[in-house]
Parts: structure tokens; sequence; C-alpha cells
């Protein structure tokens, strides 16, 4: 036993330093070209973010098996080297917490100042934002844990008469209890003898569960749209893939127009330079810039779809075969996501709405996997929780592009600003928590008997405000919704679709005819 908790501590170290490494990948693929050799304070401050996010969603597989590895022993305290699991819950979070609520701001605010400036005043202006943020938030947390942070926890009182010792046991399911009745006394208690045991939190667990109620609004939203967004996304940018090479004259025809809105951009954004040197930055401005960077987004997308259509180069073959490749991968991709997709959707629905559930579903795939192989549920486990928050970010790009009053910087691949880093690392940081504890919830019957149940199973739900939330399951529900009205828009989407092209080739068929 002392050999597997050990075991367990190194994969774990491991698995640490392995996330670490990732994370230095995707930014150095991922950063712009402008941001090379410089931003390393916010460089620092991404990779330290994606780092505790990916760790945080690992953690609940490794809660889980850190409880395998004492599920032999008579009591806890047997267990050598195990984990401190609930110390690594509240600490990671307080650290989600602190990175999103104070650390990127201040970076943000650091790396968008005025570049004129000198780096000392850059500093001190991010410092009053960070700092009066952070006066509110203390002044917010600590009125509220004063006044509503308790739990309260639905208990019984159960009692029994006493009876002689007997000097034999004989117990069956037509005498499942000691005397000569049928039911047990402590089963046939009133409904009077429930009361409400009150005790106030820890501070830590009031933080972790008022930002769990944030990202929680944010992951019910995201969440629901991207489940289906997700999978169907690459299925339907397969769809619309590009069917054939264009001719030269086509290309021509199209880059001269990119040329022309790249030069229009341009102008705008010179226009813009000059308006912030000379200090008018109004609301107006803000407007300005947003709605040019929409626009520079656009004319990148088009310039990358352009390029797809027609490769040049010596190499202009084998492009267009890999292009058709990644199309194809889209696809496959996209059918095994809809089959998992599927698979959330149906297990909330059996296991979380329905009372009772109908079954413990992937909680018991989960449990025969770990009997074909120790860490093969835990595995699988992980990766249903890391889908989910995959859906969370699809959902939040899908619906960022399309809403006014939010702004999301979109991730590419050598052409990420550390802004848009840091904006995207802080949602994956807030929508983290709640998926912990939507799986935490979602997979109570594996993940029984955790240091994540103990936290976001017993003392979130318990929470007094709080608790009604999750009583009659609105997250759960608005999850479902969403994720229903995202099948149907994209039903509709390519039902209309389908009908357009075979508008088009009928129509092109009796002009040529």
């Amino acid at each position: 036993m002392g050999d597997f908790n050990l075991a367990l501590v190194i994969v774990a170290i491991v698995v640490c330093v392995i996330v670490f490494l990732f994370n230095v990948y995707l930014l150095v693929n991922y950063q712009h070209p402008d941001d090379a050799n410089q931003a390393y304070f916010p460089k620092f401050v991404v990779v330290l973010g994606l780092s505790v996010a990916a760790i945080s969603i690992l953690m609940l597989p490794a809660d889980v098996a850190n409880r395998q590895a004492c599920r032999h022993a008579i009591y806890n305290g047997a267990c050598n080297l195990t984990l401190p699991m609930k110390d690594l819950w509240l600490a990671i979070y307080i650290l989600d917490a602190v990175l999103v609520f104070f650390v990127i701001p201040f970076a943000m605010f650091y790396y968008e100042g005025d570049q004129d400036k000198t780096v000392g005043k850059r500093i001190k202006s991010a410092l009053i934002w960070v700092v009066t943020t952070a006066i509110v938030c203390a002044l917010v947390l600590g009125i509220l844990y004063g006044l509503i942070g308790e739990v309260d926890f639905t208990v019984r009182h159960l009692s029994s008469t006493t009876t002689g010792f007997p000097n034999s046991w004989q117990f069956s399911s037509a005498q499942p209890c000691i005397g000569s009745t049928r039911q047990c006394s402590a089963y046939s208690a009133n409904a009077a003898s429930e009361k409400t045991w009150t005790m106030r939190t820890t501070f830590p667990e009031y933080v972790v569960a008022l930002a769990t109620i944030v990202g929680s609004v944010l992951f019910s939203i995201f969440g629901g749209v991207g489940i289906a967004s997700l999978p169907l996304g690459l299925i339907f940018s397969f769809i619309r893939r590009p069917k054939a090479v264009i001719t030269r004259s086509q290309y021509i025809k199209e880059a001269t127009e990119l040329a022309k809105k790249a030069k229009e951009l341009k102008k705008a954004a010179d226009a813009l330079h000059q308006e912030e040197r000379s200090g008018s930055k109004g609301r107006k401005w803000r407007k300005n810039v947003k709605a040019v960077e929409k626009e520079l987004l656009q004319l990148e997308e088009d310039v990358n779809l352009l390029e797809e259509m027609y490769p040049q180069g010596e190499k202009a073959e084998t492009s267009w075969a890999l292009t058709v490749l990644g199309y194809l991968a889209k696809l496959v991709l996209g059918i095994l996501g809809l089959i998992v997709s599927i698979a959330w959707i149906a297990h909330i629905i059996i296991y979380l709405l329905i009372d009772p559930p109908l079954s413990a579903f992937l909680n018991e795939v989960f449990i025969k996997l770990d009997d074909v192989w120790g860490l093969l549920g835990t595995a699988a486990f992980a990766f249903f929780c890391f889908y989910l928050l995959l859906a969370v970010i699809a959902g939040a790009m899908m619906l960022g592009l399309r809403l006014v009053f939010i702004t999301i910087h979109p991730m590419k691949w050598g052409a990420t600003l550390m802004n848009s880093f840091l904006f995207n690392v802080a949602l994956i940081l807030l929508c983290s928590i709640s998926v912990i504890q939507f799986c935490s919830t979602a997979f109570a019957y594996y993940a029984q008997a955790t240091a994540a149940q103990e936290i976001f199973g017993h003392t979130l739900q318990s929470l007094r405000g709080i608790k009604y939330l999750y009583k009659y399951n609105v997250f759960q529900i608005a999850f479902i919704i969403l994720a229903g009205l995202t099948f149907v828009y994209y039903a509709a989407f390519v039902s209309l679709l389908t009908f357009f092209s075979f508008i088009c080739i009928r129509y092109a068929s009796l002009v040529f005819s």
C-alpha cells in the first residue's frame, strides 16, 4: 500500500512538470511576433494560470486515486504518504481566485498601458486599478462572510429502545433489526425529528464557494452552448470546406479586394493611434477600436481561407493534401465529440435531473474500466472533465463573437497577443472551478468519499443563500436548455445551408443548360 501511495506522489510531480512544459510550448507557439523577447511578466502569468487550470482539472482524478490508495485500510491513518487533498484543493482555488481577480487584471492593465509612458508609471497605473479592485472585493467578501457565511445541514435525530444482548444473531430480509419489529427504530423516526444544524464555514471555503457561483453562471451559459457547438462546429467546418482549388484569376480578384480592405483598416488604425497620442480616448474611441479589431479578425480569416483555396509555392499539392486531411480529421473528431456530448447530456438528465436517478450511467462505466485496469477509469474520468472545459471555451468563442457586451480575444497560432492570452486564461481559470464542482456532482457515485466531495458536495450545497441554486438544479437545467437550443440552431442552419445549396445548383444548371 505504501508503494502505491509513493507512486501516486511521484506521478503527481511528473504530471505537474509535464503540464508546465506543455504550457510553455503553447505560449511560444501561440504568441504574436510583436511579443517576442518582451512582456515576460504577462508570459509568466499565462504559463502559471494555464498550469493551475490544468492541474485543478487533474486533481479530481488524483483525488479519486488517492482515495483508492486507502480503500483496504481500516482507518485513514493507516495510509502513509497519501496526498493532503483538502489542503491542496483550498490552496489551488485560493491561487485561482487571486490570479483571476488580481494578478491577471494587473498584467492586462500593465500590458495595455501607454507604451510611451515609463515602466514605473505603467506599474503605478496598473496598481491603482488592482488595489481599488482588491479593496472592493475584500469589503464585499468580508461583509458577506460575516452576515451569511454559514452552512445549514439538515440532520435527523435518531433514537431507539434498548434490548438485551442476544446469544446469537439472526438477521434476514424479513428480520433486519434486533427485536421482533419488521422496521428498525431509526428508520421509523417521524418528520418532526429533522433539525437544522448550523455552523460557520472557513473563509477559504467561502471564497471558493463564491468564485464557484460566478464561474457556474458562465459555465451554464458557455458550457451549455459549447457542449453542442464544439463537435457540431467541427462537423460543419468539414461541410463548408473548400471543395476544390480556385483558378488564378479568381485568386487575383479576391486578393485585390482583401488588399483594399487592409489599406482601409490601416488608415483607420493610424487615425485611432493619432487620437490616442492626443489624449482623446473617450467612449467613441474605444468603440471604434473594437470595430477595427473585429474587422481585422474577419480580414485574417478571409486571408487564411483564400490561402487554403489557392495554395502556392513548390509544395502546393502537398499543402492542399494536408488541408484535405485536416478537414477529414475535423470530421472524425467532430463525430467522436458528438458521441461524448450526447453521453454528457444523457448522464446529466439520467443521473442529476431525475430524482431518484434512473442509473449511475457513466459512474458505472468508470468503475468497470477501473476493474479492467487500475487507472483506466480514472483516465476516462479525467477525459470527460477536460472535454467539459473545452466545451466551455468553445461556447465562449461562439457567443463572444456574436454578443455586443463582451469582448473575446481569439487564440491564433503564432498571432496571439498577450492581452488575448491573459483574457482567455482568466476565463479558463474562472470556469475550471465550476467544471470541477459540476464533475464532482455529476460523478458523485464514482468520486465519493473524496476531499472534493467534502468541499463541493457538502459545504457548497449547504451554504446559506446559495444552496437553493443547487437544490433545484438551476445550473444543470440552464445547461441542458442552452445545449438543446444550440442543437436546434445548428439543425436549422444545416437545413438552410442545404436548401440554398440546392437552389444555387439548380439555378446554375438552368443558366448553363
